[in-house]
């Protein structure tokens, strides 16, 4: 697969997010080539989703919501920070906008 580097996407979509008026921070910083991008999504009242692209056997990659059982940003907070230790190649990004799953998918996981 071709991609680009995750640096790369995560300053793209930082920069997406800000020009649609919301805010994006870079939370832990991963491997700049290829590191796994965990979005923490908050939206306008607050509520908190945790999403990841993951890819199947044939490479095909889909968008997945992480936790979906989780309510609120602090048990979304203790799980990414349980990852990032297993995982210190791991990004986490947070971004507070409307609509992020489109901006994601135009950024973030763009093939």
């Amino acid at each position: 697969m071709n991609d680009l580097p995750t640096a790369l996407r995560v300053n793209a979509f930082a920069r997406a997010v800000e020009q649609a008026g919301g805010s994006a921070m870079i939370l832990a910083k991963g491997d700049r080539d290829s590191g796994i991008i965990l979005l923490l999504a908050i939206d306008r009242d607050g509520i908190a989703r945790l999403f990841e692209r993951e890819r199947d056997l044939d490479g095909r990659s889909r968008i997945v919501r992480r936790k979906p059982d989780m309510v609120g940003e602090a048990a979304l907070t203790d799980y990414w920070q349980g990852r990032r230790a297993r995982d210190p190649d791991l990004w986490v990004v947070e971004a507070i906008v409307a609509a992020v799953e489109p901006l994601a998918a135009e950024t973030l996981w763009a093939n």
